[in-house]
């Protein structure tokens, strides 16, 4: 018999489109939510890629890779600029 789980417990990935709605209602928002989302993360990423007997350079490269495109977004502006100028 499935156990019947409430939508508030329910993940993100489990929740239907047309519930979606009422499952984010149901998230905390708050700054102390947001704050303990972001450390339940972390520790998700840390336990999963850093914190393990035989690592490798799965882990290490996610978070290069995320600076590189999180440092691309913020020069875009600077960037898109530069695209059409002539230099002659």
């Amino acid at each position: 018999l499935p156990v019947a789980v409430l939508l508030k417990d329910t993940k993100l990935m489990d929740v239907k489109l047309g519930q979606l709605g009422s499952w984010l209602a149901m998230r905390d928002f708050t700054p102390g939510g947001i704050l303990g989302a972001m450390r339940r993360g972390y520790d998700r990423y840390y336990n999963k890629y850093i914190n393990v007997r035989k690592g490798g350079l799965g882990g290490i490269s996610m978070v290069l890779a995320g600076y590189i495109v999180l440092s691309y977004m913020w020069s875009y502006s600077h960037i898109k600029h530069d695209r059409r100028r002539k230099y002659h």
